[in-house]
């Protein structure tokens, strides 16, 4: 008998630590429910009132009571058992609300390393870098969502929660400082819509470097004005998906192919959480369902990178290119300008970034793991504490 009943706990607690965390503490009050019921316990019911121990025989649910006794041990056990963290590893964050810090769970302390034998270990290469863009992503929205496959690999990353866009927080001169390391004044891009008679971003932008190096580039877009950001002949594919919602599927599996033709730099932008936003208002449940749908469509680039054999060799970083309030993202109140800046692959160890960054740093940083030069003219810094290195000086902030 009791052989069965730990077999039964061992099965249960299993799939409970596969649920949702806010799903576990519904799956142990069914275990020590269903625990309680089961005659191997009657015995220790019995030595409890022997003992002298209130009896439960009237009807009233004592807090001594052998069911509450399984609970808390459960609970206890499940706890502690829980995920922690690592690369794409799950584990629920507490994100609290943009005008103050926003962490997740400091990760657990790397192992100390095995005594060095005369196995000589390669370190870790970054052969491609993928961007991710969900465009208007708060960082409260990752939680509130939830963008469960984003925590996932967040859990092994470098990131911050506090990350900051330009101003004016739009859609395009935005991504076009993350994509140029510059601001605003440099690279010329003040309008928001597509204007092809505007031409193209002025300056060397990552796309510039990467594919005169001879790397091959991609970009998979939910909005036809990010080709303003990049000329064409910089770029070997680009892929326009109508943003009209309900496009971010194809949007993956368009990322997906490209993956299987082989890249080097590839840029993937989600759009539909800033329409919905737009719509119905940020932080809206509308606009959360909108997120929890890109974040399956993330999953998709995951699983993607995974099955071409990508996925311990390519950079991800995953960012935003503004956040919003209401309906609209235009002032410089931090609940329109803060993002989240997330990286994860080889060598990136999982920790809190504590230097600021801008969105400006991602270039520079891409270029930095790319082994790219860097163009003096960019005002954005690599983020070197996410390659567990010293940070650099920052240039200058935008005006």
């Amino acid at each position: 008998m009791i052989q069965k009943m730990f077999k039964y706990y061992y099965v249960i607690a299993r799939r409970a630590l596969a649920l949702r965390a806010e799903a576990i503490s519904h799956a142990m009050m069914e275990i020590a429910y269903s625990a309680s019921t089961m005659s191997g316990w009657v015995s220790i019911r019995r030595k409890k009132q022997e003992r002298g121990y209130p009896s439960t025989s009237s009807g009233h649910r004592s807090t001594t009571s052998p069911r509450n006794d399984i609970r808390l041990l459960l609970f206890f056990l499940l706890s502690s058992c829980a995920p922690s963290g690592g690369l794409w590893g799950y584990a629920p964050i507490t994100v609290a609300p943009t005008s103050t810090v926003m962490e997740w769970p400091t990760p657990l302390p790397t192992l100390t390393p095995a005594p060095a034998t005369e196995t000589l270990i390669s370190t870790p290469i970054i052969e491609r870098v993928l961007l991710v863009t969900f465009d208007g992503l708060r960082p409260e929205a990752i939680n509130q969502a939830p963008m469960d496959n984003l925590i996932y690999m967040a859990r092994g990353s470098s990131y911050t929660l506090n990350a900051k866009t330009i101003f004016p927080p739009w859609t395009l001169p935005a991504h076009t400082s993350m994509l140029d390391g510059m601001c605003q004044s440099k690279h010329g891009v003040t309008w928001n819509e597509y204007i092809p008679e505007n031409g193209y971003a002025v300056g060397t932008d990552i796309f510039d470097l990467a594919h005169a190096a001879g790397l091959k580039t991609v970009m998979v877009v939910g909005k036809e004005k990010l080709r303003q950001v990049t000329e064409p002949a910089s770029t070997d594919v680009f892929i326009f998906k109508d943003h009209s919602i309900g496009e971010d599927p194809a949007i993956a599996k368009s990322a997906v192919q490209e993956m299987k033709n082989g890249f080097d730099l590839m840029f993937v932008h989600f759009p539909n959480g800033d329409i919905v936003g737009h719509e119905s208002g940020w932080l809206s449940k509308r606009q959360l369902t909108a997120y929890h749908e890109e974040d399956i469509a993330f999953k998709t680039l995951l699983d993607g990178l995974v099955a071409n054999q990508l996925e311990r060799t390519t950079l991800v970083i995953v960012t935003s290119d503004h956040g919003g309030q209401g309906t609209n993202h235009i002032t410089r109140q931090a609940e329109d300008m803060t993002i989240p800046w997330i990286m994860a692959g080889p060598g990136i160890p999982a920790k809190l970034l504590t230097t600021p960054v801008n969105i400006m740093d991602t270039a520079p940083t891409i270029a930095y793991a790319l082994n790219l030069p860097i163009p003096l003219e960019w005002d954005g810094v690599v983020v070197k504490e996410a390659f567990g290195l010293e940070p650099e000086t920052r240039k200058s902030a935008c005006q």
